[in-house]
């Protein structure tokens, strides 16, 4: 095997920080060049690096946030095509991990060195590539003001702490939806509570995993929900149902997000951005991701 040609990107004070004493003795014995983070903004330039030197494997530990950044610089460089990616969960909700059946570190670094490995599609969002989500709305303003600080000490609850004071005074977001979905033209109008856009995750019926191989993004419209259930999805662990009143679901390929000359933001994967005027697509099985037994290819 070619000296480089298996990269460990680290993100070492991802969660609590305790794996950075020993994941990367783990990763190197198994072949991987570890490059750690030091500020933000390290992750894109070393996923860049990444594929600037053909790297054929490379591994995330961080968060989701992390992964988002390695893939952007992966992207930039051309080679996200080119290349097997790897989570290893070392962050706060770890989202992505979850969905592809990587249960904590250790089983992370297992499956970075020897895991199943299965074509995915990766989601666009003004030619920003993402994995898990992009959302816009309450949950996506909560993240907006939860600090680091917060998130350290106290992790999924302080989006459940920070979420129940965004509630109080969230006015809504008043947008105009087009998409091309499975069954056709889809429009959209009116105040929404929040947008969830998800690849590999979805926002409605049971189970958390959406079909990462199908080329569709699934897309959740919430106009109204009770307080309660809004706090629980801010912090990404309550799902909603296929009957929940107020809730619009599509599956589609093409997206476009019109907030009437209003700044919007958006969550991609855990990274903000603002947007009066937002298109999102698809690349089919653009990506070729390593995966634990509970992957689902074809969840329900």
């Amino acid at each position: 095997m070619q000296i480089g040609s298996r990269r460990c990107i680290l993100n070492p004070v991802s969660g609590d920080g305790e794996h950075a004493d020993y994941v990367p003795r783990l990763m190197e014995a198994r072949g991987f060049e570890v490059y750690e983070t030091r500020a933000a903004g390290d992750a894109v330039e070393l996923g860049r690096e990444a594929g600037r030197a053909e790297a054929s494997e490379v591994a995330v530990c961080g968060g989701d946030g992390t992964v988002n950044e390695v893939v952007r610089g992966l992207d930039d460089a051309g080679h996200l095509g080119s290349v097997t990616l790897s989570v290893i969960p070392a962050g706060t909700a770890n989202l992505l991990a979850g969905n592809v059946g990587v249960t904590d570190i250790e089983h992370g670094v297992e499956i970075a060195d020897t895991g199943e490995t299965r074509p995915v599609d990766v989601g666009v969002a003004d030619d920003e590539p993402f994995l898990v989500s992009c959302i816009a709305g309450l949950p996506a303003d909560a993240s907006v003001s939860t600090p680091s600080a917060l998130k350290k000490r106290f992790g999924t609850l302080a989006f459940l702490l920070t979420g129940a004071q965004e509630t109080l005074r969230f006015d809504g977001l008043d947008i105009d939806i087009e998409a091309v979905g499975e069954d056709g033209p889809f429009t959209w109008s009116g105040t929404a509570t929040c947008l969830l856009v998800g690849n590999a995750r979805k926002f409605v019926a049971e189970g958390g995993q959406a079909d990462m191989e199908d080329g569709l993004l699934d897309v959740a419209i919430v106009e109204q929900m009770p307080t309660g259930n809004l706090v629980a999805e801010a912090i990404g662990q309550r799902l909603l149902s296929l009957d929940t009143d107020g809730v619009t679901h599509v599956r589609a390929d093409e997206i476009t997000v019109d907030g009437h000359d209003e700044t919007l933001t958006f969550s991609r994967d855990g990274e903000l951005s603002t947007h009066e005027t937002l298109s999102l697509s698809v690349r089919e099985r653009a990506l070729t991701l390593r995966v634990g037994a509970g992957y689902e290819p074809n969840p329900e």
